[in-house]
């Protein structure tokens, strides 16, 4: 990974700052979306204890798109090639809650800000193909409805049914893109990196949450399949493919519905553009 310059959203705790990490000590020079607090501060540390390329935060909030905005006009002013864009923030509150924009809070965030990232950072990922996306998704995609009326907000919310749709969107999103990047030697991939105890669980009940740490996997495990997308020289050419926990897997059909698929990209487009 030496000489790749790699983007990671959330990259200051969890899956993320063990991918960011474990990259960062393959060679790579690893740039972190988040906002600047005393976290990301502590996550740079660890980070910079093993890089070889010093790596560095450009500040984002990724429950703004103004702040999306901010955040690709920063990277473009400041380097001119992005080997790896790895989509991996992500939330789940327990109660609904919406960006500044106006978005169901875990569309907004888990799907709409990365669409829009993704998208403004196209051209430069492009000039450095070849190159790759990777989107942190879940299984419970399989679970989840795509409800278009519902991307400003539930009527009656659930924190599980919005969970679902979102990382749905995920799933469909990275396929998408990947049909539209073919033959560009840019690939789109997305993957399920397990049950993993990170701070996505943060607004749940505590009891909820400590019965979580003890069922799920650490990190330091669900990190595996994204840095196996990212690095791995055997998966240059690799796109369009689902992987969960380092296999390839089945994804939910929803999703291979190119019709549906490209309602969301129009739609997604649209509610990015307002």
């Amino acid at each position: 990974m030496e000489g790749k310059r790699i983007l990671v959203t959330g990259g200051n705790s969890g899956i993320g700052l063990v991918t960011a990490t474990e990259l960062a000590k393959m060679g790579a020079e690893v740039v972190l979306a988040c906002r600047d607090t005393e976290k990301t501060a502590d996550a740079l540390k660890l980070i910079n204890e093993v890089a070889i390329t010093p790596a560095l935060n450009l500040s984002v909030d990724l429950a703004s798109l103004q702040s999306v905005r901010d955040l690709a006009a920063k990277f473009l002013g400041r380097y001119e090639r992005l080997d790896v864009l790895i989509n991996n923030a992500g939330v789940f509150p327990r109660k609904q809650r919406f960006t500044e924009d106006g978005f169901e809070m875990q569309m907004g965030v888990n799907h709409l800000s990365h669409f829009l990232l993704t998208n403004l950072l196209m051209d430069c990922i492009k000039a450095s193909a070849p190159s790759r996306i990777i989107s942190v998704s879940s299984m419970m995609h399989k679970k989840g409805e795509l409800k278009f009326e519902t991307m400003k907000g539930f009527e009656k919310y659930n924190s599980s049914v919005a969970y679902n749709q979102s990382k749905l969107a995920n799933v469909m999103f990275a396929l998408e893109l990947a049909k539209q990047l073919e033959g560009t030697r840019v690939t789109s991939n997305v993957l399920h990196p397990g049950g993993v105890a990170t701070d996505i669980t943060r607004d749940l009940p505590w009891l909820i949450r400590k019965i979580i740490g003890l069922m799920f996997v650490p990190p330091e495990k669900g990190a595996q399949t994204t840095i196996m997308l990212a690095s791995k020289e055997t998966l240059a050419d690799t796109n369009g493919k689902y992987y969960d926990q380092c296999e390839l897997a089945d994804y939910s059909r929803l999703a291979d519905d190119e019709v549906l698929r490209q309602k969301l990209w129009q739609v997604s487009a649209e509610l990015v553009s307002q």
